[in-house]
């Protein structure tokens, strides 16, 4: 009886132990990533001009410069994986990915289930058209068909503000989202002000410009919950590249703007 009693003591303490290690387990990216030298960053490989293949097949853009500034800092190797809007967040989560550098907004919703960084660029989040079209409030889109990419805040933001007969039809990513509105299999187009010019720049023939606001979303890097080391060192990055204008830099030669007030 009593060498039961004391295995059941034994176990017991083993059990609070372990319950007790189990959150330092997981705030162990940051280490993980120094010890391995490298870093997997989630970044865009079709979205210009945050993250997209250059003319020289290199991978480029306003989100990779950030992702390959933070590897840098950070002494290690900067790994690119290709991710798009609706895998990003479930590779971060499964470990795939050690950060998401992928123009992320922040939302309550995302807020649930990863932690944010500080902003580290802008993104007017908007409705474009062609100029032959007169769109001058949210009543005006009625009736018309509109392409966004589902799951986004510009696909949360239309569903707040869109007419009951605005026709909305959602892409898997961002380029068929594009792709179906340079085409014209949509007349209106919801995304960044910026990924719209790049693409109005390639395709003129569509004559498309800024119609209404939807949100100014700034773009945050996302990381895994519980993993504050690695938070805190990424923000400390981030802060001292908005100081000495490495931000602005950044924004000016991709986006061709400033950062403008990024949120803290």
């Amino acid at each position: 009886m009593k060498f039961k009693l004391l295995s059941s003591l034994v176990g017991l303490a083993a059990t609070a132990l372990l319950a007790v290690a189990t959150p330092a387990k997981a705030d162990d990216s940051l280490t993980s990533v120094l010890a391995k030298k490298s870093i997997a960053l989630g970044v865009a490989s079709d979205f210009p001009p945050y993250g997209y293949m250059g003319p020289d097949f290199k991978l480029t853009g306003v989100d990779v410069a950030t992702a390959q500034l933070i590897a840098d800092k950070l002494g290690v190797k900067a790994e690119f994986v290709p991710v798009s809007t609706p895998n990003r967040i479930p590779y971060l989560q499964t470990k795939k990915i050690d950060l998401i550098v992928s123009a992320l907004g922040k939302n309550p919703e995302r807020e649930k289930v990863i932690d944010f960084t500080i902003a580290y660029a802008p993104f007017f989040q908007a409705v474009f058209g062609p100029k032959s079209l007169s769109i001058k409030s949210f009543e005006d889109m009625a009736g018309k068909t509109i392409a966004v990419t589902r799951g986004t805040i510009q696909d949360d933001m239309l569903q707040k503000v869109a007419p009951p007969t605005l026709k909305i039809q959602r892409f898997e990513d961002d380029a068929t989202t594009v792709a179906a509105f340079i085409s014209q299999q949509t007349q209106l187009l919801a995304t960044g002000a910026a990924v719209a010019a790049a693409a109005v720049q390639k395709n003129p023939q569509v004559q498309a410009e800024y119609k209404l606001l939807l949100k100014d979303s700034p773009n945050f890097i996302g990381v895994r919950k519980g993993e504050t080391a690695l938070l805190n060192k990424v923000n400390e990055i981030l802060r001292a590249a908005k100081a000495d204008g490495t931000l602005e830099q950044y924004s000016q030669k991709f986006l061709g703007r400033g950062t403008g007030v990024l949120p803290e």
